[in-house]
């Protein structure tokens, strides 16, 4: 018998999808696959985006060269963006790691090996970004944007749709640029029908991410027609100070991002729009640091993340005037959450009493875990579910909402 395999999935989901397909590979050829700390062979899939994920990429790493030191392990495996970023570095400072694999350029696994709860999934449609902004590795570490034909993505869609799972999550890192490579255009509204008409079994789907300058048009038009559509718009802006945009190499400035943000109420009036942002970038004035905290206040997204700017070696951004501090930029961050979290209680407060469909993730200390459809699995709020009838990962609900709290809510399920 083969030895047994198990994987440690770091960083965001897309990595989660190249591990899914990466030990479906390794089962395909028999290896067994366990949990890690029943493994003989260990596969960290490593995450290098900014300073904080490639910490926690290294302390993996050495937590595992620590068990194999021990006889716990008899092989380490480092996978992903650190290896493809670092390896000559890696192999000569960890010379105890048996193997450096780098990322694929896009995944054409014939079999998924699910890391993620039954009842949801990620497909990732596309690799890369056509987008060069000055402060991202990606490009440098994944290469050129690439697309998963229609075809190949269906098959895919119709494999979880046999499972029938409950959510699934389209992903890549743009996926508004969608199809651009293999078919000249934006494809992603086509691609979207054909998924919803042929997975019948699917109850939500969900878009992470969309670039905003893509998302007006017929994107929202379906969106509006289709409610397995989650109302759930995913737009990183970074900033809104014009100087700093163009810095970034951001193809929206102030204007644009506004008037976005304005046709998306006006078209779409129930959906959730999450952001992202980066404060402490190079030359960030405070002036300009407050302009983009009273922007957040006026604008009041339902979900923000706000990510402090890390300078990556080989991003044009790296050798720019001006680098900030970090303890400043730790004071952003945290005035920018401050102000944020205030805006999501208000958010919520107005959710009190309404009934939202909400999908059950698991059973908690006599009560559930849900989310509805404005929050995407591991990453925004939960909504506390008491009920009297026995419910069941999967499930989807009808929730009175009885409490509200900065991010998450409390309900009772209908009878």
């Amino acid at each position: 018998m083969k030895e047994k395999v198990g994987i440690l999935s770091l960083g965001c989901p897309r990595n989660l999808v190249d591990s899914e397909n990466f030990i479906a590979r390794l089962n395909l050829k028999g290896y067994p696959i366990v949990d890690i700390n029943k493994a003989d062979i260990a596969v960290v899939n490593t995450c290098c985006f900014i300073d904080e994920a490639k910490r926690e990429s290294l302390d993996a790493i050495l937590d595992l060269i620590a068990l194999k030191k021990k006889g716990k392990l008899k092989k380490v495996i480092v996978y992903g963006c650190l290896a493809q970023r670092y390896k000559d570095t890696l192999r000569k400072e960890l010379p105890e790691v048996d193997a450096f694999v780098g990322t694929p350029s896009l995944n054409h696994s014939p079999g998924r090996f699910p890391l993620t709860p039954r009842h949801y999934a990620y497909l990732k449609v596309c690799e890369s970004c056509i987008n060069q902004c000055s402060f991202c590795i990606i490009p440098g570490i994944k290469g050129k944007f690439s697309s998963l034909e229609i075809n190949s993505v269906l098959k895919r869609a119709g494999a979880l749709d046999k499972e029938k799972i409950s959510e699934l999550n389209i992903i890549g890192q743009d996926i508004s640029a969608y199809g651009m490579d293999l078919y000249g255009t934006r494809m992603l509204t086509q691609l979207l029908s054909k998924i919803i008409k042929s997975a019948k079994n699917i109850g939500w789907f969900r878009l992470l991410y969309l670039y905003p300058d893509s998302v007006i048009g017929p994107l929202v038009g379906l969106m509006k027609e289709e409610p397995r559509i989650c109302r759930y718009i995913d737009l990183p802006i970074q900033h809104i100070n014009d100087r700093l945009l163009k810095l970034m190499r951001r193809r929206t400035g102030r204007k644009e991002i506004i008037t976005l943000i304005r046709k998306i109420r006006k078209e779409l009036p129930d959906a959730a729009i999450r952001t992202s942002l980066i404060t402490g970038f190079p030359s960030e004035t405070e002036a300009e640091f407050k302009e983009l905290l009273e922007f957040i206040q006026e604008a009041k997204f339902e979900r923000m993340g706000v990510f402090i700017y890390s300078q990556e070696e080989g991003t044009p951004a790296y050798s720019l005037p001006g680098q900030i501090p970090h303890s400043e930029k730790v004071r952003r961050f945290n005035a920018l959450m401050s102000a944020q979290q205030k805006v999501s209680r208000e958010n919520n407060e107005k959710l009190l009493g309404r009934v939202l469909d909400v999908l059950i993730d698991e059973e908690a200390e006599g009560s559930y875990l849900g989310r509805t459809q404005y929050d995407a699995p591991e990453v925004d709020g939960l909504v506390y579910v008491n009920s009297q009838k026995k419910l069941a990962a999967g499930d989807f609900v009808k929730v009175r909402i009885t409490d509200t709290l900065e991010y998450d809510l409390v309900g009772e399920a209908k009878a």
